[in-house]
């Protein structure tokens, strides 16, 4: 059921958190430690297709980057295009597929986007393999990528409650990332001798092949043991009745602007290393994967760090605001650093302030909201998350080419601490003025 009338207006004069806070830990939760969410069956099935898939989806991401660096003389510019064209999607689909999310099974729905996704992997596999490909052809295939994402990523944000619970969401959440970030790991690396041995083609095949098992995941799954909320009807409206939700919580506004910032400006070094290994450091593909599974390491270690703490208790504002601070003042050191080797370590402390603040930003936006609408909230998160790149990308390219290669990372580091301080202040001073229990909490 949704919030209408009566029911929205209350909700812009008091803003409330619906659901109840989360239980405390059982022995058998403390017993799983980091991994507690895995006891689930669901998430188990969920969590062992996204290690498979995520190390294609890696190798896909650094084979598309160096193709359509190659495909364009090494042009920055033409690498920021890419990732614009993935990401406008994203400014146009974001809010609309969190309110299909609320509405549509989840788990059907994420079976029918990932089909896509693998039939994009392949036509562009088949592409390069034949020697047809060319620029165009993977810009556009590059936005019907952005097209599935922009459906796919808010419904499975909000699924992850769906499959463990809110008392688990911020553990799944942290491993979510720790897979992920695992992949970033082990895809780079091998992306990069891959490619330098037989091309990029073979990269897209195999991420097309490692899509299967998320499919097979979802299949197996099990619908009665999924923590559904009772379905959102189809009624007009609904898309702004998530925005005022969002409105009449000044913490989620406060979330909501810090995540735009730090991610437009500040997290664009997944482009910009591209530029720093071909442009600044002379090194070819295999360089370029040693830098991302460097800045790998450091995600997957802060993952892991946020899977501990997502056992023992939830994520508070105070970890984000000093995660993106730090992530900010990492990032403008990083880009002064004079040689390969420095500048490659540099990126595992980033790597780990990047991946706490964007899985607190995560955790808390999922656990503070109502299930009735995670879906189009999330949706509004990962527009705000992703929205950027159209903006971002070109920027990095243009900054890249008029100021040099590390310039993406010394301003984009600057842009993200001052984010950082004034959104703390302003939460300081929303927190002093209302004293008001809903806030997010700070400590």
């Amino acid at each position: 059921m949704s919030i209408t009338g009566s029911e929205a207006t209350t909700s812009r004069k008091k803003p409330a958190i619906p659901d109840s806070p989360a239980p405390p830990r059982s022995g058998a939760d403390r017993k799983w430690g980091t991994f507690a969410s895995l006891k689930v069956r669901n998430y188990r099935l969920f969590f062992g297709g996204q290690i498979i898939s995520n190390i294609g989806t890696w190798m896909q991401r650094i084979a598309q980057d160096w193709l359509v660096f190659e495909l364009s003389g090494y042009d920055p510019v033409a690498l920021g295009v890419t990732v614009a064209l993935q990401f406008v999607p994203t400014l146009l689909l974001s809010l609309w597929a969190g309110v299909l999310a609320d509405r549509l099974d989840k788990r059907k729905l994420l079976m029918a986007i990932q089909a896509g996704v693998a039939l994009q992997a392949l036509g562009l596999g088949l592409l390069v393999l034949s020697g047809a490909a060319q620029l165009w052809q993977v810009y556009a295939l590059a936005f019907v990528l952005g097209t599935l994402s922009a459906l796919e990523v808010p419904t499975r944000q909000s699924f992850v409650s769906e499959m463990v619970g809110r008392d688990q969401a911020a553990n799944a959440v942290a491993l979510n990332s720790s897979i992920f970030n695992l992949a970033r790991i082990v895809g780079p690396a091998i992306a990069g001798f891959v490619i330098v041995l037989v091309g990029t083609g073979w990269l897209f095949v195999a991420n097309a092949v490692s899509t299967v098992a998320v499919i097979a995941g979802l299949a197996l799954m099990n619908p009665a043991e999924l923590f559904r909320s009772p379905a959102v009807a189809r009624a007009k409206g609904q898309l702004r009745e998530g925005l005022r939700y969002v409105r009449s919580r000044p913490d989620l506004v406060i979330v909501m602007v810090l995540v735009f910032f730090v991610s437009t400006f500040g997290i664009t070094f997944f482009t910009s290393l591209a530029v720093v290994a071909a442009n600044v450091f002379g090194t070819e593909a295999d360089g370029y994967g040693m830098l991302s599974t460097l800045l790998a390491v450091g995600t997957f270690t802060g993952a892991l760090a946020a899977a501990r703490r997502g056992s023992r208790g939830g994520p508070t504002l105070k970890l984000l605001l000093v995660s993106a601070a730090a992530l900010g003042a990492i990032e403008f050191v990083g880009a002064f650093m004079p040689t390969y080797l420095t500048f490659g370590l540099a990126l595992v402390p980033l790597g780990f302030a990047t991946i706490t603040f964007l899985n607190t930003a995560n955790a808390l936006v999922q656990t503070t909201v109502s299930a009735q609408m995670r879906g189009r909230v999330m949706g509004l998160y990962v527009l705000v998350l992703m929205g950027g790149n159209p903006v971002g990308g070109p920027m990095t390219g243009w900054m890249a080419e008029a100021f040099g290669g590390r310039s993406p990372f010394y301003i984009g580091g600057g842009v993200a601490l001052v984010a950082a301080l004034v959104c703390g202040y302003l939460a300081y001073r929303v927190k002093r003025e209302n004293d008001s229990p809903h806030l997010l909490p700070a400590a």
